[in-house]
């Protein structure tokens, strides 16, 4: 920087990355294009500035609301989408949003009616069973699934698997895999399940797999692809770690500590 250019903005108690972005050294464009965190992003004394802060308050709202919004079938994934898949909604024990949050045991299992439901409608013994959870975002599932889910349901019947019924759980936790393997015993259960949100998107959703889950399961037990997002793993790729996952689990009948997930070489 000029000598004259960096007493100015010594004047004006700014820092190089304070300037325009045409402005900013390269390497400064490098580190803030890597990631959506607050870096070097300019300050106003020893705050943030105003654009800065009314962006991060915004971001707060969104994640806010994202865990606290109640899943609605057909408004958040669509009634197109909900009749084409055949969805059907059940609950955990918890009867509530606020219970959910509060209790976080209630949501790892389906209340009574849910039980029954889930064994009436659905087949057992599938190869692969895919369930939709609204986790503590919403928006990640209404954002990801509509997405995701016909890539996984295709890859599977290319593949040659079974796929049993999909359907979604209201105040659900990553637990309740081990139920669903109780109730239908598919050779592989996948959650499809809202991250918690953050300040940098609160559209992020994980993907929870299991090989023939039980009830005495731990989170040692499972596998999980997360950051399934715009910004993150996309549909496309999430797509196919899950397949390709669910495919090593069924050949080595092992999943979550025993089995390691063999991703592709970095170009």
């Amino acid at each position: 920087m000029p000598a004259e250019e960096n007493k100015l903005v010594q004047s004006h108690n700014l820092t190089e990355y304070d300037l325009p972005d045409q402005d900013l050294s390269d390497i400064v464009k490098k580190v803030r294009a890597r990631t959506p965190a607050r870096l070097l992003t300019g300050r106003s004394g020893a705050a943030y500035r105003t654009n800065t802060q009314l962006q991060l308050r915004e971001d707060h709202a969104a994640a806010r609301d994202a865990v606290r919004t109640e899943l609605n079938l057909c408004t958040d994934l669509g009634d197109d989408f909900a009749r084409k898949w055949n969805l059907f909604e059940v609950c955990s024990r918890a009867a509530s949003k606020d219970e959910y949050l509060l209790r976080p045991d209630l949501g790892r299992r389906l209340n009574d009616e849910s039980r029954a439901e889930v064994s009436r409608r659905c087949t057992s013994k599938s190869d692969l069973q895919i369930v939709i959870g609204d986790g503590l975002s919403v928006t990640a599932v209404a954002t990801q699934v509509p997405r995701l889910m016909p890539l996984l349901y295709e890859g599977a019947k290319i593949r040659g698997w079974s796929v049993g019924p999909p359907f979604v759980i209201r105040h659900c936790r990553v637990g309740i895999l081990n139920e669903i393997g109780e109730l239908l015993a598919p050779e592989v259960a996948v959650l499809l399940i809202g991250e918690r949100p953050g300040l940098a998107t609160a559209e992020s959703l994980s993907a929870y797999m299991a090989f023939r889950p039980k009830m005495s399961d731990t989170d040692a037990e499972r596998n999980l692809i997360s950051n399934i997002h715009a910004r993150g793993v996309s549909a496309e790729q999430a797509t196919q770690r899950i397949l390709n996952l669910a495919a090593s689990m069924m050949k080595t009948q092992k999943s979550g500590c025993q089995l390691r997930e063999e991703l592709p070489a970095l170009p």
